[in-house]
C-alpha cells in the first residue's frame, strides 16, 4: 500500500521566491568567500588572492565582476603609482553578512558534530 502524500503547511513563498533570489546573488564557487573577506573593509585584488589561496586569478576576476554586476561589490580605482584597484562591499553586500555569519555558525556546529561522531 503506497504512502499517502502529506500536505505541505509551509506558507507559499512570494513570487519570485526571496530565498531563491538571495541565493542567486551568492551563486558561483567562491562568491561567499569573497564577500566574507571583504567584510572587514576594502581589499585589493592581490590581497583577496592571498586571503583565499585556492582561488585562481581567473576565477577571482570572474566572481568580482559578477558580484559587481549584482550590486554586491564596488570597484574603486585608486590614483596611486602604480595604479591600484580596491574592492569593497556595497550596502546591499553588507546586508548579506549576518546571513553568512549564521551559515558559518551552523557550519562550525555541524563540523564539530561530525568530528565527535567520527
Amino acid at each position: 500500500m503506497p504512502l499517502s502524500l502529506r500536505k505541505n503547511h509551509s506558507p507559499e513563498p512570494p513570487e519570485p521566491c526571496a530565498l531563491t533570489q538571495c541565493f542567486s546573488f551568492l551563486a558561483g564557487q567562491w562568491a561567499p568567500n569573497v564577500i566574507w573577506h571583504l567584510r572587514a573593509g576594502p581589499r585589493r585584488f592581490g590581497e583577496l588572492r592571498h586571503d583565499i589561496p585556492p582561488i585562481s586569478a581567473k576565477v577571482l576576476t570572474t566572481r568580482l565582476r559578477e558580484l559587481q554586476e549584482r550590486g554586491i561589490v564596488e570597484r574603486h580605482e585608486r590614483a596611486t603609482s602604480p595604479p591600484s584597484v580596491e574592492y569593497s562591499l556595497t550596502e546591499l553586500g553588507a546586508e548579506l553578512l549576518p546571513a553568512l555569519e549564521a551559515i558559518v555558525s551552523v557550519g562550525e556546529r555541524l563540523k564539530a558534530r561530525g568530528a565527535r561522531s567520527a
